[in-house]
């Protein structure tokens, strides 16, 4: 893995960024400033599940 933006996660779920805000201030999971580490992805996909692959920018529930 890499690190990643927020950006890049929310788009892996699907969701836009002020979403992913929510759902992991709801799981209570604080990211430090910048990039987020290998760590923390690994945090946020074990709480929120593995994102499913999304195709042309569809939205999906998870």
């Amino acid at each position: 893995m890499k690190l990643k933006t927020r950006q890049e996660i929310a788009q892996e779920y699907g969701i836009v960024r002020e979403t992913l805000y929510r759902k992991l201030k709801s799981a209570g999971i604080v990211l430090k400033r910048g990039l987020v580490n290998v760590e923390d992805q690994e945090r946020i996909y074990k709480i929120l599940g593995k994102p499913r692959v999304v195709k042309n920018q569809d939205r999906i529930a998870f």
